[in-house]
């Protein structure tokens, strides 16, 4: 089964600096139909405005990814992390027993445009932890890449999180199909463009949940960047 969620159907919320849709339930933003999909709890489509951020703050048992669209995402961490999120990178930021940290963009004329995303962990607890890699468009180019893992396999980025994250690019021709275990859930994010996902049309911001279904095909691309998660049921 494939349930659509269109992106003028997320969260909204505009605090000037900030401007931000949720897909799940976030913040101000309450939507008990929409908490979360399996183990996937957050996915924030962030816009910061120039010279602004999130000040210091903390977390604690979660895995966060950074998928940075546009602009660059500066991050500092009480992990001594000081590092800067270009388009490309994946950033993983595992909070286990408790971590600060900060985000700014500090262009003086640049939006810095990016996905945050929350997994529920498979170990609370554990000792915080940090990774950083680059996956260029070639990579990325009709196909779906493995960008986080459980285990880090194809060199991804490793969560302690029972999930898997693939992103792809796909225009004219392009298409790929993944197996799915039908045990399983898995969610499929259009980050931009246009792209058909078994044979529903999606566009930018749209997402699909799906579950019970052993394949996913995404054909019909026209400039479109999508992430799919493989989650725990």
């Amino acid at each position: 089964m494939l349930t659509l969620r269109r992106s003028q159907e997320r969260g909204y919320a505009d605090h000037g600096w900030l401007k931000s849709f949720h897909s799940f339930s976030f913040a101000g933003y309450h939507d008990q139909a929409h908490m979360g999909w399996g183990n996937l709890r957050v996915i924030n489509e962030d816009r910061i405005a120039p010279g602004t951020g999130f000040g210091t703050h903390g977390h604690r048992d979660m895995e966060i990814i950074s998928y940075v669209l546009s602009g660059e995402l500066a991050h500092k961490d009480s992990m001594g992390n000081v590092k800067g999120i270009p388009p490309g990178d994946v950033q993983r930021m595992s909070a286990g027993t408790g971590v600060m940290h900060s985000e700014f963009n500090h262009a003086p004329n640049q939006t810095t445009h990016f996905l945050q995303i929350w997994l529920l962990p498979k170990f609370t607890g554990i000792k915080p932890g940090y990774e950083q890699k680059r996956f260029s468009d070639e990579d990325k180019r009709g196909r779906l890449r493995l960008v986080a893992s459980r285990t880090g396999a194809e060199g991804s980025v490793s969560i302690n999180a029972d999930a898997s994250l693939y992103a792809g690019l796909f225009d004219g021709d392009e298409q790929a199909e993944l197996a799915l275990d039908p045990a399983r859930k898995a969610y499929v994010h259009l980050v931009r463009g246009s792209l058909t996902v078994n044979g529903q049309a999606l566009q930018g911001g749209d997402a699909a949940r799906i579950e019970g279904e052993s394949r996913l095909v995404l054909t019909e691309g026209r400039g479109a960047e999508v992430l799919v998660f493989d989650l725990e049921p």
